[in-house]
Parts: structure tokens; C-alpha cells; sequence
């Protein structure tokens, strides 16, 4: 039933989409309301609660998306900067459930040394590998 009154409400609203190039309807414009304990969390959590959040729902789409039978591809990026050192060694130790994980990070020292095994550095119009030697 949902599904159906879904796709006629987008078959409703198309040409209204394509005239202003955005989606108006979908799962992706629904409001999330998380909750910390019995209160709101957009008013209530830390920004740290806030962060270990948002992570917990990367990680549940990801997980998800392998149950289902996809191999998706985990992407982390500038994560690491939020999260104290017992965090950091949590979440390196998810990165390794995953078959392909893309970590960016706009400082080295915020990634836990067992992430560092292949560096890209990215310049204006070039992307390098760092070599053995440094």
C-alpha cells in the first residue's frame, strides 16, 4: 500500500521536479527524529552523542545494504577528527567488516595507526599514492 501511494505521488510531482532540477518527495525528504533516552536528540545530545549518532546510521546502512546481499562500499570521510581515542579504535575495527572502505582525513594523526596501510595524497587536479619510501 505505501509503496503504491508512493509511486503515484511521484508519478504526480515529476514534471514538477524536472522543471526545478530536485527531488520534492521520497524517503530521502522524510524528517529523522532520533531520540537520547526520552528526550530529542536535536535538542538534547552532545556533539559527541551527536556524532556517535550519525555514525551508528552509516554503519546500520551499511550493515543493511550487505544483509540484503550488496557489497556497498563504507565511506568515511574526515570522521576520525570528531571522535575521542576509544572511538577512533572502535570504529577502525568496523572498517575491517567491510570489503572497501574510502577514508578521507585532513589531518594524518587523527586516523589510529592501523588505518594508515595505503595513502593518497590529493593536490588540485592531481591524486598520488605514497610510495614505501616516503
Amino acid at each position: 500500500e505505501n509503496a503504491r501511494i508512493l509511486q503515484e505521488r511521484a508519478i504526480e510531482v515529476a514534471k514538477q521536479e524536472l522543471d526545478r532540477g530536485v527531488s520534492l518527495i521520497g524517503p530521502h525528504r522524510d524528517d529523522l527524529h532520533l531520540q537520547l533516552g526520552d528526550f530529542p536528540a536535536k535538542s538534547y545530545a552532545s556533539h559527541g552523542e551527536s556524532w556517535s549518532m550519525a555514525i551508528a546510521l552509516r554503519i546500520g546502512s551499511y550493515t543493511l545494504l550487505k544483509s540484503e546481499g550488496s557489497d556497498p562500499v563504507l565511506i568515511l570521510d574526515d570522521i576520525f577528527a570528531e571522535l575521542d581515542t576509544a572511538r577512533r579504535k572502535q570504529l577502525a575495527a568496523v572498517t575491517t567488516l567491510a570489503e572497501q572502505t574510502i577514508i578521507t582525513t585532513a589531518v594524518e594523526s587523527d586516523l589510529p595507526p592501523e588505518l594508515l596501510s595505503a595513502k593518497f595524497y590529493v593536490s588540485p587536479g592531481v591524486v598520488s599514492k605514497e610510495t614505501s619510501n616516503g
